[in-house]
């Protein structure tokens, strides 16, 4: 079919029409204060409780975000019978046990990415969810934004013809937070930056058949950037994707989506909220969509609220990512783990 005349509009829910759950958020950081800022600015979920390893640094957040209940432990927190879902937003190491744990005390969760350490622990995580009948998501918001709903729709239609390749960056000057180049907090460029470009290539393209990468590590042993490409997509056995990150500079953090008959382009950094540009083959430019809606962290009011709804609708994962998904993208980080030389002190 020829190149479309114009950018589809996304079809992503207001948040606000979500109905309403009452949350408890594990690991009071950085994350979690976004998290709690979009929620509370641009939803109407329910923000009951948060629980730290510190009480004193529990109470700190609950006071800042409004919080009504502190806890100075984990356990603490999923025992209040108030708690509906767990947002988890420790560092990777600590995502499978925490997860776990909410999941044994009946809560519905929602994991910030990367899921987990190993596809091993997504899987069971999987599992859990499904037995006790609750809801598990990855915390991709990239997945949710109104910007991937535009690429989507392109990609439902085939609108580029047949895709020959995707290139994607994430790039961040990190080396000076203790957290990313710890071994035993799962440091590293590839669970903090490289999943984006990753589950952003799956996304477009579907899995690959053969993944191969090259990188350096730092002294301690964690990945410091990487390169890596994927092909043998099933679905489009013409492209290859080609993906970089590193925690040693700030990127162009761009995305590149180009087929026969035009490609997409998303400005950086490509996995936040931003624009969509449309582009026939001689460069003309066809179409641009642009983003008037919360800018930066801001955004994540999405997939808080498509959460929220799914476990209104008694739905147990996401269709735009589901578990199966989550997992081999996990999946795919041991196999480039492993080419790599990266091991964490506990496999």
């Amino acid at each position: 079919m020829p190149l479309p005349a114009s950018l589809p509009s996304p079809r992503t829910p207001n948040p606000m029409d979500a109905p309403p759950l009452r949350w408890g958020i594990i690991a009071p950081g950085g994350i979690a204060g976004a998290f709690a800022w979009a929620a509370n600015t641009f939803t109407r979920q329910d923000l009951v409780a948060c629980g730290s390893s510190s009480l004193e640094r529990a109470q700190g957040f609950a006071a800042r975000y409004g919080l009504p209940r502190a806890y100075g432990s984990y356990e603490q927190l999923l025992a209040d019978e108030e708690v509906q879902a767990v947002y988890v937003a420790s560092p990777h190491s600590h995502h499978f046990a925490q997860a776990k744990a909410a999941l044994e005390a009946g809560k519905h969760v929602l994991v910030e990415k990367s899921f987990t350490t190993s596809a091993a622990q997504a899987r069971e995580l999987a599992g859990l969810a499904a037995a006790g009948g609750l809801t598990l998501m990855e915390a991709m918001w990239t997945r949710f934004l109104p910007r991937t709903d535009v690429v989507r729709q392109l990609l439902e239609v085939e609108a580029l013809g047949s895709i020959e390749m995707l290139v994607a960056d994430h790039g961040q000057s990190l080396l000076h937070i203790p957290r990313l180049v710890d071994p035993e907090l799962a440091g590293g460029a590839l669970l903090d930056l490289g999943v984006y470009p990753l589950s952003w290539a799956v996304f477009a393209l579907g899995m690959p058949a053969r993944v191969s990468s090259r990188g350096t590590l730092t002294a301690a042993g964690v990945d410091r950037q990487e390169a890596i490409a994927l092909d043998g997509f099933a679905a489009h056995p013409g492209a290859q994707a080609l993906l970089t990150a590193t925690i040693g500079a700030k990127t162009a953090t761009t995305a590149v989506l180009s087929g026969t008959a035009g490609r997409i382009e998303l400005p950086g950094d490509f996995y936040t909220p931003g624009n969509v540009r449309l582009l026939a083959p001689d460069n003309t430019l066809i179409d641009e969509w642009v983003d008037h809606g919360p800018h930066g962290h801001e955004a994540m009011c999405h997939e808080i609220a498509h959460f929220a709804q799914l476990v209104a609708d008694g739905r147990g994962e996401s269709p735009l990512l589901p578990l199966s998904e989550t997992a081999a993208i996990v999946g795919l980080m041991d196999q480039i783990r492993a080419q790599l030389g990266v091991k964490y002190p506990w496999e």
